[in-house]
Parts: structure tokens; C-alpha cells; sequence
């Protein structure tokens, strides 16, 4: 007898639909084909074990299984239950009536439990476009799946309820989840607040431009300042992700297993790989691609603390993501693509000793070793990063104040505000929601300088040295500055602010 019964593979963060077929057939032997890995080859063993330790059994004839599409290699332990429920049905140990109206997906351990599998929300998205009706998979994943609608998501612990489901003898109770109304209910503010930070107004607000353009920045401080402190609270300025944006995250986390029991993730990502982490690990990819760090941080923030000790190759493979807002990983056989749009926010010490300048410090570097040190850091990355702030350590009177400072509520609003104003501004450019994306031509359009402000400008670059790639960025920040203050043009004001904001780009930075 012929059954079929359907499972998923995901590709980058989209599903595939994978037809099984079993036929049972006189003889005696199972063959698998269909391209599978190691992982669905071994399958066998797990699916005997677990229908003997539930009463049931693989039938003794020749089991064949195609696992269609052929040329699409099929990976991981997640296709057990699909394999499982297709000899069940094709040797009427179950009754397959309705069977092609299920998507059904999970791994089998020995006594028949089912433990979780990856992408589960990609695959949910697949299933109901194309027209299946119920969804069989772990229940640990049952949340992550129903926040999809128009599709009956059925989350199992073993599969007695799967084989006891068919036969009519005990319905699965579908999962439901009303997305809209628990995104809103879980919007909440992250645990580090900005009220805990004693002193550090510039960088503050240093931060609050940042967040509200979308602009990637570098803090450049001896140890002990704050760096990392100030980085760690950015998300809890950053505005709530929208409905969009959380389905968005939460597909790429689903597709690396990341999400279990949670659903929808409604927090801005905020990742801080070690500075040990490999080319492969940052940007995605190895022998079956998977997302990286930088799409792992999409719609939230990636903070490469002690910049300069990452490896220069490592660094430099990101510059592309960081323009294109998306990484492509292209194989012989197929090319998959991740987006990948984050603020980068990285932290440095100005000298390989950490103190520039400290009169009171018995470390210090000498020119060279400077130089070597910041030359790690190469020129084109640091063209895409837009404001570079100097981070000075707090004294004490600061420190013991009892006052707390403002809050990342408050902060928060303003930065809101802000971003409002730019989805009205670009709401008929596709793909550009905020200044940081703007691109030359935008740029011409909509940071058009008043005689006043071009001549500070211009004289800002040539006294202080200012590279040329300097000047679209603090036209990019200084138009940040303006939305936040709520005026149409920028003012000279506004162009003096963003020049501070450059100051890796002064020749003799050093000196």
C-alpha cells in the first residue's frame, strides 16, 4: 500500500514542503532514499524502538520511503515522527483518511517522546500557504507555531497521541494563541535601565541620537568608564518592535532552535559575541548554512566589545551586511539569505594598556604601538559606523550622588517620537524606515544645509581635518539631532553637535 504524508525542510529562514512517500510491498528490508543526511538515515532505529515500546511495530516486508523533492537533501532528526506516521498508515495500523491535511514534524527518542525541532515557525508560515490544515508537531514548539493563524496547531509528547488522534480514539487539543493580543500584553522594558548610570550625560545623549537614527556607534574609553555598561542599556531606549518585526526576529531565532516554549519574542535582540568568534559563527553559514550573529541581532543591537581584539578577516566580512542589510551564503548547489539589519555598537580602549594620556597611569604605549593597535580597525569599517564618542571615566563626586538620572522611559518617548517622524518621512522608500539607512540621493533630498550651516561645516572639516567620508554621516547624525528637537531644518546647532560625534576621522587623533 501507497501512503503519503508530509513533512518541511527550511532553507534560510523559508520552508519547503517535503512529500513522503511509503510504499509496503512483499519482501523484506527498509530502504530510505530521497537524499537524506546521516541524522534521517538513522531514523529507522529510533522509529522500531519507540512503536515496540508502544505495542506497535514496523511491518516485516520491504518498506521503501521517497522523500520528494530527490535533490533536496533532507538534514537533522525532525523527519522521525513524518516517517513514523507514513508506515503506521501505509501498513493500517493507523487510519490515513485525512492524512494529506497534515503537516506532521518531530524527533522520536527510544520510548516514543518526542523532543523539539528547529524552525518551526517558518514551517507553520509554509503550511498554511499552502493549503494544509493542521500542524503535528512537539508541544514544546506548539506556541512558537500557533502564533500563525488559519492553521489548527496540534502539539503532541509522544506519539500514542499522534496514533490515538487518527484513530479517533482521543482528539489532540489544538493550541491557540492570540498573537496580537500577547504582543501587546508582553511589551516590556528590559532590566538595565539608563536611571542607574551616575554622570555620562554627553554619552547619554550620545546614545539617545543613536537610537532614534538607527546610527551605529563606537565608544572609545579607558577601562572602567562604562563602555559596556552604557551598551548593555541601549535596548531599553530603543522603540518596541513592531508585530512585524517580532515575526520577523522570531523566524531566524525559530530556524537555530532558539525559541522553545517562548513564541513570539518580543524584546529587541541584543547579542555580544567573544572577540574569539570566527568569520562563519558572525555572519552565518558552514556546510548546511545557518544564521549568524549578525542576523541573530536583526532588529535589535550587536555589541562587539574591545573591537580591536576581534580578528581583522572577521571585522571585515561584516562591512558588506552592514550596507546591504542582509548577508547572502552562496553554495555550489543552492544560496540562501539572511537579513541581517542591526546597529552596531562597539566599545574599544584608546591604547593596547587602555590609558591615553592618563597622567596618573605608570602604562603607557608609544606611538607606534598605538598605531598598530587602532590600525586593526580598518578604514571602511569605520566609514559605516557614525558617531564615535570619547567615554571619560566618572569621579567620584558623580559616583556618590544619591540622584538618580533620567530615565529609559523618558529617553525612550523622545527616541520614539523621533522615529515617528522618519516612517512619515520615508514612507514611500521601501526598505529605508530610519536616517541610518538613507541613502546619497536621500540625503540630498532631505538634509538640505542653510548657507550658515554649510560654512560651519565646511569649516569644521577643514580645521579639525575631517576625512571626506566624514561628511555624509554627520549630515546622516545631524539630521537625527533635528527630528529629536522636532524642527524641519537643520540648524548650524545641530551640524556642530554631529562634527563632536567624528572623532576617530581627526588626522592626529593621536597626537
Amino acid at each position: 500500500m501507497l501512503v503519503k504524508v508530509y513533512g518541511s525542510a527550511v532553507f534560510g529562514i523559508e520552508a519547503t514542503t517535503i512529500t513522503v512517500e511509503v510504499n509496503i510491498d512483499k519482501g523484506i528490508g527498509y530502504h530510505l532514499v530521497g537524499l537524506p543526511d546521516k541524522a534521517v538515515s538513522e531514523s529507522s532505529y529510533r522509529i522500531s524502538a519507540a512503536l515496540n515500546n508502544n505495542n506497535y511495530k514496523l511491518p516485516g516486508k520491504k518498506i521503501i520511503i521517497n522523500m520528494a523533492p530527490a535533490d533536496i537533501r533532507k538534514e537533522g532528526a525532525s523527519y522521525d515522527l513524518t516517517l513514523a506516521t507514513g508506515i503506521l498508515a501505509a501498513s493500517n495500523q493507523i487510519k490515513s483518511e485525512n492524512i494529506s491535511d497534515y503537516i506532521i514534524m518531530g524527533e522520536l527518542s527510544l520510548d516514543g517522546s518526542l523532543q523539539p525541532i528547529k524552525g518551526a515557525l517558518p514551517i507553520a508560515i509554509k503550511a498554511r500557504e499552502e493549503g494544509f490544515k493542521h500542524f503535528i508537531l512537539p508541544k514544546e514548539n506548539a506556541k512558537e507555531a500557533a502564533i500563525v493563524d488559519n492553521l489548527e496547531v496540534l502539539g503532541v509528547n509522544n506519539i500514542m497521541e499522534v496514533i490515538n488522534h487518527f484513530n479517533g480514539d482521543v482528539k489532540i487539543e489544538p493550541t491557540i494563541v492570540d498573537t496580537r493580543a500577547e504582543f501587546y500584553k508582553n511589551i516590556d522594558f528590559p532590566e538595565f535601565d539608563f536611571s542607574d548610570v551616575k554622570g555620562q550625560e554627553s554619552i547619554k545623549r550620545c546614545m539617545e541620537i543613536a537610537a532614534a537614527g538607527g546610527h551605529n556607534i563606537i565608544l572609545i574609553g579607558p577601562p572602567g568608564s562604562g563602555k559596556t555598561m552604557l551598551a548593555k542599556r541601549l535596548p531599553s531606549i530603543l522603540p518596541p518592535m513592531t508585530l512585524h518585526e517580532a515575526l520577523e526576529t522570531t523566524k531566524i531565532h525559530s530556524v537555530v532552535g532558539k525559541t522553545k516554549n517562548e513564541g513570539l519574542l518580543y524584546a529587541r535582540p541584543f547579542r555580544s559575541p567573544h572577540h574569539t568568534i570566527s568569520n562563519v559563527a558572525l555572519v552565518g553559514g558552514g556546510q548546511y548554512p545557518r544564521p549568524g550573529e549578525i542576523s541573530l541581532s536583526h532588529n535589535g543591537v550587536l555589541f562587539l566589545d574591545e573591537l580591536p581584539e576581534f580578528k581583522r578577516e572577521v571585522l571585515e566580512v561584516m562591512r558588506q551586511p552592514l550596507e546591504d542589510r542582509e548577508v547572502t551564503i552562496s553554495r555550489a548547489k543552492f544560496t540562501v539569505t539572511y537579513p541581517s539589519s542591526f546597529m552596531l555598537v562597539a566599545s574599544m580602549n584608546p591604547s593596547p594598556s587602555g590609558f591615553f594620556n592618563d597622567p596618573n597611569s605608570p602604562m603607557t604605549s608609544s606611538p607606534q604601538e598605538m598605531q598598530r593597535y587602532l590600525s586593526k580597525i580598518s578604514g571602511p569599517l569605520l566609514d559605516r559606523i557614525d558617531i564615535h564618542i570619547e567615554v571619560t571615566p566618572v569621579p567620584f563626586e558623580k559616583l556618590s550622588e544619591e540622584r538618580k538620572g533620567e530615565s529609559s522611559v523618558e529617553i525612550r518617548k523622545r527616541v520614539s517620537a523621533a522615529r515617528e517622524i522618519q516612517s512619515e518621512r520615508f514612507k514611500n522608500f521601501e526598505n529605508v524606515h530610519y536616517n541610518a539607512q538613507m541613502s546619497v540621493k536621500q540625503i540630498r533630498e532631505f538634509c538640505k544645509l542653510s548657507p550658515e550651516s554649510l560654512t560651519l561645516l565646511k569649516t569644521a572639516m577643514e580645521k579639525l581635518n575631517l576625512s571626506a567620508r566624514a561628511y555624509d554621516r554627520i549630515l546622516k547624525v545631524s539630521r537625527t539631532i533635528a527630528d529629536l528637537a522636532n524642527t524641519e531644518n537643520i540648524s548650524p546647532d545641530h551640524i556642530a553637535e554631529a562634527i563632536q560625534y567624528r572623532s576617530l576621522d581627526r588626522e592626529g587623533w593621536l597626537g
